[in-house]
């Protein structure tokens, strides 16, 4: 294997790690819930989510899941601090 790519696949090892490098602005996922599929998205600066209960609230479980799932890799504005995502 070339030296070179050697070098390329290590920095990625670090930079997989390192997950403060990373910020979405935006994204879209297919989220399997318990009773449908659902298209969850951060977009804009905001949560959307095809399942009903956001329509309501502006918050499901699949946006909380995400936010838990993305950490700290999510803009300050994307968190929903008033919903607690501990387990």
């Amino acid at each position: 294997m070339q030296s070179s790519l050697i070098g390329k696949i290590e920095k990625a090892n670090r930079y997989a790690q390192e997950t403060e490098r990373i910020t979405f602005t935006e994204f879209s996922v297919n989220f399997r819930g318990e009773h449908d599929n659902y298209t969850t998205e951060y977009k804009d600066g905001k949560w959307y989510c095809s399942c009903h209960f956001f329509s309501s609230w502006k918050v499901c479980s699949h946006t909380l899941a995400m936010e838990k799932i993305l950490g700290n890799m999510l803009p300050k504005e994307a968190l929903t601090t008033q919903y607690s995502t501990s387990p």
